[in-house]
């Protein structure tokens, strides 16, 4: 060893640690350091004093060099970087290697090092582990330090199985299949035949460990794969594993049934997040108050992943492309009209009363789309409106957007055909509606199409004697009512529209008229049903806080039809103009007026005289007036309506991206209605249930819950909540799930649901001590 030769020397050097990548003749790392390089050797100068003196292949002196450099404090790390020719990055790693082990650390050669426990390849039990231990929300770092290898092993097994090697599995599945044995006319190996591939497109279910889908994943990406088939972890503690609650309310609105029959069994197909499992997802994050596919950013994916038997749930880039996928079919209106026909099968006794109103989600981006009056801010502003169609009980039924935000009037109209064929030609519905939908004419027309009306009466009417009032009083859906009312008939168009109104008095002297053309009805059933419309009012308040209808899921603008005519905008500056003009005369005739009847006649006894005397004013006057006509022939003269590309002075006519917006709307009031369906089921268990209904379901859906397994049967016992009273009314809502027998979609599992701790049995036991 001791006759080594240099250059065997600086071989070794060579083979121990690759050179730098950037080699200078000179170097001025700061004031301070300096860098020289001559022959092949190299010195590093501190305030003019050499302090290190290396030849420039031995690697290991020079990364010494450049970390004594930055530990001591005479340079950083920028800055060394720079001149050495290293990167930031490895000028740390070299910290790293010399914090752990001194300056051998820094020799160490590329590579796996032999025999070495923390760098020991991954056998095949290990790497099951490792993505077991993944999915379960564990690091790197941690799944590295329980296994005893290098996290660097980690990472590759986790970045191999995300299909780094697909094409290679690929080859290794076709190499398994019934190929022939002789070669093709070219010379090639013919592909497997479709029957083999056939057979195989149906994976086994992956039993043996719920929480790695490797193989599911693999089928998948050869397209193998429709929709990975939910296999559930058993579980003590599943964080809001509540929510599986809501998976018979899934199964009854028949959204998955209606999902494939307007968009296909294979729309999302090939994946491993197929059709089903992307609808049961969108619906359960709803619920969770997940509002938006941003939102699960904060949210673990193998823990969301496990509601669905999943080993993770969807994440915010797939999710999206999902509904960008959905979107592309343009199938939103059709499956929002599937499911309320499904609704109108299940709830058609509660049609007799639709509650119609629209719905402003205001737009707050850069593109110039058209605006819509806002009540709350009154205000018009940028915004689309939709128009929600919902029952006597305010549950949602089908909602529809309007094009350019089209009034009531206009909406209601077009909105008749479709109720028609949701209720079927015998009914006769009552809608009902509020003063934007104000017109005798409109109200012609329902009738005729065998609607009938309720509505607000709207305009100035004059005040009916208190003495005409009556109370009537009755229980209507177990509330007792009491109005002060008056009922009489009243004509439009005419005499050609009778209607009937009913006016309600409130103690404050307050008089509300209503009119309706239900003359077969009480007055006070009258009055009950048309002030009930606030059901539909805090229906948008809580879809608006709780489901974030207002949220934009999509932020593209698209071409809107630019013949399309809206009201002439010059029409209304002339408006402006005529009212100014209006003001302006109105002025000088209230001046003049008052002149003519200051006038002394005993000075200007003639009207002659009072004219001469007040000639400029009279001449004022007339000017004003003449200004008014011609204003007012100039308004007449302009169309009232124009082509929207004319109004906008040709800048492009563009709408907001509309279908994934609707899509995500309906699947959001899917959640509402099931929501609503729970508190159904709790209301005869829970005394507050008008009051806390909501809340007590909701605490419920976010709660904790046990998961236990079998071939046949998928046990939920819910964690027991803060009160023994609410327990109880939860454990009588799974009682009566639990009737319903529903398998999980995608299984045949039979999912049976309780409360931890037996909440009636618990009672019992607190009945007896307390006797």
């Amino acid at each position: 060893m001791r006759a080594m030769t240099a250059s065997t020397k600086a071989l070794t050097q060579r083979a121990l640690f690759p050179p730098g990548t950037k080699k200078r003749d000179a170097g001025f790392v700061n004031d301070r350091v300096t860098l020289r390089t001559s022959d092949g050797q190299r010195v590093v100068l501190v305030d003019g004093q050499p302090v290190h003196h290396y030849s420039v292949e031995d690697g290991t002196a020079e990364a010494y060099s450049m970390v004594t450099l930055v530990e001591g404090g005479l340079a950083d790390q920028n800055d060394v970087a720079r001149v050495f020719g290293y990167s930031v990055r490895t000028i740390r790693r070299y910290e790293a290697r010399y914090d752990q082990g001194g300056i051998a650390a820094l020799g160490r050669p590329t590579g796996r090092p032999v025999g070495t426990r923390s760098r020991k390849k991954i056998d095949g039990r290990r790497a099951g582990l490792v993505l077991g231990l993944k999915t379960e929300g564990l690091s790197n770092r941690e799944i590295a330090r329980r296994l005893g290898i290098s996290e660097t092993a980690v990472r590759k097994r986790v970045k191999r199985s995300g299909w780094a090697s697909t094409q290679q599995q690929r080859l290794l599945f076709e190499s398994g299949t019934e190929q022939s044995s002789s070669p093709s006319p070219a010379g090639r190996v013919p592909s497997p035949s479709r029957m083999a591939i056939d057979a195989a497109a149906a994976p086994p279910r992956s039993a043996a460990n719920p929480l790695d889908r490797t193989i599911d994943r693999l089928f998948a990406r050869l397209g193998l794969l429709d929709d990975a088939e939910p296999v559930f972890a058993p579980s003590a503690s599943l964080p809001r594993a509540g929510v599986l609650l809501a998976i018979p309310g899934i199964v009854a609105s028949g959204v998955i049934d209606a999902a494939r029959a307007i968009y296909g069994e294979r729309a999302l197909a090939p994946a491993f997040y197929g059709l089903r499992t992307t609808i049961v997802a969108l619906v359960l994050l709803a619920l969770l108050r997940i509002k938006r596919p941003e939102a699960l950013k904060e949210h673990a994916p193998s823990e969301l992943g496990r509601l669905l038997g999943l080993d993770r749930a969807p994440e915010v880039k797939t999710l999206r492309k999902k509904l960008e996928l959905l979107a592309r079919q343009g199938g939103a209106e059709r499956f929002g009209r599937e499911l309320a026909q499904r609704r109108v099968a299940e709830r058609g006794r509660m049609l007799g009363f639709l509650y119609i109103d629209g719905h402003v989600r205001v737009y707050h981006g850069k593109h110039r789309i058209p605006k819509a009056h806002v009540p709350q801010l009154r205000l018009a502003v940028p915004g689309t409106t939709d128009y929600y169609v919902n029952d006597k009980q305010g549950e949602p039924l089908f909602v529809v957007t309007a094009e350019a935000n089209a009034g009531m009037v206009k909406m209601l109209l077009q909105l008749t055909p479709q109720i028609r064929s949701l209720v079927g030609e015998k009914r006769r519905p009552t809608i009902v509606f509020d003063r934007g939908g104000w017109s005798p004419k409109l109200f012609a027309q329902l009738i005729e199409q065998r609607f009938d009306v309720l509505t607000y009466r709207k305009g100035r009417i004059d005040k009916i004697d208190e003495r005409l009032f009556k109370v009537h009083a009755t229980r209507i859906g177990g509330r007792k009512i009491s109005y002060r009312l008056h009922d009489t008939r009243v004509v439009f168009l005419d005499g050609a529209l009778v209607l009937r109104q009913v006016t309600r008095l409130t103690d404050d002297g307050h008089q509300t008229s209503i009119l309706t053309s239900r003359f077969d009805l009480k007055p006070i059933e009258v009055a009950y049903r048309m002030f009930e419309r606030w059901r539909q009012e805090n229906f948008f308040k809580y879809m608006r806080d709780e489901f974030a209808i207002d949220a934009l899921a999509e932020h593209a603008a698209e071409p809107d039809d630019p013949t399309r005519t809206v009201p002439n905008p010059a029409r209304r500056v002339m408006d402006d103009q005529v009212a100014a003009a209006r003001a302006a005369e109105g002025k000088l005739a209230q001046e003049y007026g008052r002149a003519a009847i200051d006038n002394p006649e005993a000075v200007r006894p003639t009207a002659r005289g009072f004219k001469i005397a007040h000639g400029k004013l009279g001449n004022r006057l007339r000017a004003a007036r003449e200004q008014l006509a011609e204003l007012r022939r100039q308004r007449a003269a302009l169309p009232e309506r124009v082509p929207v590309g004319v109004a906008l002075g040709g800048a492009p006519v563009l709408k907001l991206a509309s279908e994934r917006q609707h899509l995500t709307t309906v699947l959001k009031m899917v959640a509402y209605q099931i929501e609503s369906d729970l508190v159904g089921l709790l209301r005869p268990h829970y005394a507050r249930v008008d009051e806390e209904g909501r809340t007590l379901i909701q605490t419920a859906i976010q709660s904790a819950a046990a998961i236990a397994t079998s071939k046949s049967g998928l046990a939920v016992t819910i964690a027991p909540l803060s009160s023994l009273h609410r327990s109880r009314a939860v454990h009588a809502v799974c009682a009566a799930l639990n009737k319903a027998a529903v398998v999980f979609p995608g299984t045949t599992q039979v999912m049976h649901f309780g409360v931890a701790g037996n909440p009636d049995e618990a009672q019992k036991a607190d009945k007896s001590g307390q006797g």
